[in-house]
Formats: structure tokens, C-alpha cells, sequence
């Protein structure tokens, strides 16, 4: 039953997500799907290389630890990178993990272009749409 509910959600999030880009009401909206696939590469590329950054700097040691109270360290495997990345990066911040020494900076820098990436996007869409 569980697999059928899982496969249900995920084809209703498919077949929405088809209708939404699909929807011809978004000809004579500012939607560009250009721009929108062109964020999500960005956002994904700049994701995976933070995360090639986390694991280059976890080599040499401990940089992300548990937030749990005794604070062990997170292992070291670049799908726990990945993780941290991608949640910081769309700035939810779940707080599972914590960053420690020099990743704490990077993991500033990444929230940031999480936050201003999408907004500068959003205006240059604006603003071609508007003759700029």
C-alpha cells in the first residue's frame, strides 16, 4: 500500500508540474520556461560544486557535525555534502547538521547566492519583459 501511495504522489507532482508548464494562460505572463530551466541548472550546478567544496574541506577534517547534544561528526561521504548543500542553498536550513570552522563562511556565501540568484532572475525576467 505504501509503494502505491508513493507512486501515486509522485506521478500527481509530475503531472502537475506538465499542466503547469503546459498552461497556455503563461504566453501573455512574464513565466518564462527558458528562464526557469536556466535558474534550475544554475541552482543545481552551484549546489553540486559546494558540495565538491564540503567534501574537499572535510577531507582535512571535521567541517559538518550532528546538531544532536553530543555534536558527533556528520561521516564523511559526499551524499551527506550533497544534503547540506542543497538545504542550504534553498536557505530551509533543516538544522540537522551544523557547519563547523571554514565551511560555516561557505555556507554563508551559498544561502546568499540561494537568495539573491532566483530574485536577480526574477528581475531580469521583469525587466526584458518591460522593453529594459
Amino acid at each position: 500500500m505504501a509503494n502505491i501511495l508513493v507512486l501515486g504522489a509522485i506521478l500527481f507532482i509530475f503531472f502537475n508540474l506538465i499542466y503547469f508548464f503546459k498552461n497556455k494562460e503563461f504566453q501573455y505572463s512574464y513565466f518564462s520556461k527558458k528562464m526557469f530551466y536556466k535558474l534550475f541548472f544554475v541552482l543545481a550546478g552551484i549546489t553540486v560544486a559546494f558540495a565538491v567544496l564540503y567534501y574537499g574541506l572535510g577531507a582535512n577534517g571535521t567541517v559538518l557535525k550532528y546538531s544532536l547534544p553530543d555534536g558527533q561528526a556528520v561521516p564523511h561521504r559526499f551524499t551527506n555534502y550533497l544534503y547540506f548543500s542543497g538545504v542550504t542553498i534553498l536557505s530551509v536550513g533543516y538544522g540537522d547538521y551544523l557547519p563547523v570552522g571554514h565551511l560555516r563562511f561557505f555556507a554563508l556565501i551559498e544561502a546568499a547566492i540561494g537568495l539573491l540568484l532566483p530574485s536577480a532572475y526574477f528581475m531580469k525576467m521583469l525587466n526584458s519583459k518591460n522593453g529594459g
